[in-house]
């Protein structure tokens, strides 16, 4: 096990009717909030009225921002950034999914910064200042409701780039599982898949003696699958949004990520699919997830025969481990494909002709030099445009 510095300052409020005492929380603790979402689905749920309720009832004066879209552009917080100045704003809540808050937590590096918000994600400058923020969290899936980093659009350069700090955790997340009763089948199964997948990129390590983490991610998972296929056919089920949300809060809480080597190329590898092509980023995961399994499994044999055991539940000779690790991949993506998922390219609606393109911005690749991703197997362009390949 790796030495780790854990500290994760986010209060999770969770259950029936939290959203509505959102403003008490605040009470006391700003002078004027940005009220950061997305479009009409709190509107039409009621949330919204809720929490201006809640505001107006407990004296925050507030402005509103509206417009993000899924895969965040930084065009508009750009746009919050120039808001939050003219409006003296010192507190951001977010309500709405991963996209909401990752625009949220952008806008809230960038009000103080006199450069252009962009360089922390392309230049890699240490964020030392933000805004405080909280969540109020519309659909599970991204877990940046208590997480350190934001990943955002360059809608221009057709990039998507992350940047964190442990500065971006919510001061507060409020989680009640009966908002997410309305969210159609396609974000339900894009959650899933984007939570699982959080938890994988932690998961497959070559790091030992991470039994607690790995029991941790185990139990995770199968708790997500459980009842993500109860949320297929019952969206108003509130014990399973209950369970499902709160595995996608610890999915991406850096919990089950202590001790231990993590992998995220796969992230990396969506991130260019969902730059170019505006694909959902759970989407795009199922497919990537797949492929990159296939190509990476013999370089740590035991993991992925632990995974397909353990998590995937199949039985066979321990004698012939490759077999068992294939079972437990072909098992992983009917799972995708009963969640409505899809498992190819093909079903993305994207062909060959960027296929090199997208593997060579995935490794920085530029005048034969690159920077390889991942960390149970590290990869070059050449070994991500073969796990395109294997996508298609």
């Amino acid at each position: 096990m790796l030495n780790f510095n854990y500290y994760n300052k986010t209060r999770i409020i969770f259950g029936k009717d939290t959203h509505k005492e959102v403003g008490k929380h605040l009470k006391g603790n700003v002078k004027k909030v940005l009220l950061h979402f997305g479009g009409q689905s709190i509107k039409n749920n009621g949330v919204y009225n809720d929490v201006i309720e809640s505001l107006k009832s407990n004296g925050i004066e507030f402005v509103e921002l509206s417009g993000v879209k899924p895969n965040p552009r930084l065009s508009l917080v750009r746009e919050g950034i120039k808001l939050c100045k003219e409006e003296n704003v010192d507190f951001i809540l977010a309500v709405g999914g991963g996209s909401v808050i990752d625009s949220s937590k952008a806008i809230a590096i960038g009000v103080n910064y006199e450069g252009d918000v962009w360089d922390f994600f392309e230049k890699g400058i240490e964020i030392k200042n933000a805004l405080p923020l909280a969540t109020i969290l519309t659909i599970p899936a991204a877990g940046s409701e208590s997480s350190t980093g934001t990943v955002i659009t360059n809608e221009e350069k057709q990039l998507k780039l992350s940047c964190g700090a442990e500065l971006l955790r919510p001061e507060f997340s409020i989680i009640n599982p009966e908002i997410y009763y309305s969210l159609p089948e396609n974000q339900i199964a894009n959650g899933v898949c984007d939570m699982m997948s959080h938890i994988m990129e932690r998961y497959f390590t070559n790091t030992l003696h991470t039994d607690l983490t790995d029991g941790l991610c185990e139990a995770t998972l199968k708790t997500i699958m459980k009842n993500g296929l109860i949320l297929k056919k019952d969206n108003k089920n509130y014990n399973a949004w209950a369970e499902v949300a709160f595995a996608g809060n610890i999915a991406h809480n850096g919990l089950l990520g202590l001790g231990r080597e993590q992998d995220w190329a796969s992230h990396k590898i969506e991130h260019e699919l969902s730059a170019i092509y505006d694909v959902a980023h759970g989407s795009g995961l199922s497919v990537v997830t797949i492929a990159w399994m296939k190509y990476v499994y013999k370089t740590n044999l035991s993991m992925f025969v632990q995974f397909a055991v353990n998590v995937m539940g199949v039985e066979g000779s321990f004698r012939d481990e490759e077999s068992i690790v294939l079972e437990g991949i072909d098992r992983l993506k009917d799972f995708f494909i009963k969640m409505g998922l899809p498992v190819t390219l093909k079903e993305l609606g994207i062909d060959d002709s960027k296929l090199e393109i997208m593997a060579k911005k995935a490794a920085n690749f530029n005048n034969g030099e690159e920077i390889k991703i991942g960390g149970l197997k590290r990869l070059g362009w050449e070994d991500i445009l073969s796990i395109y390949k294997l996508a298609r």
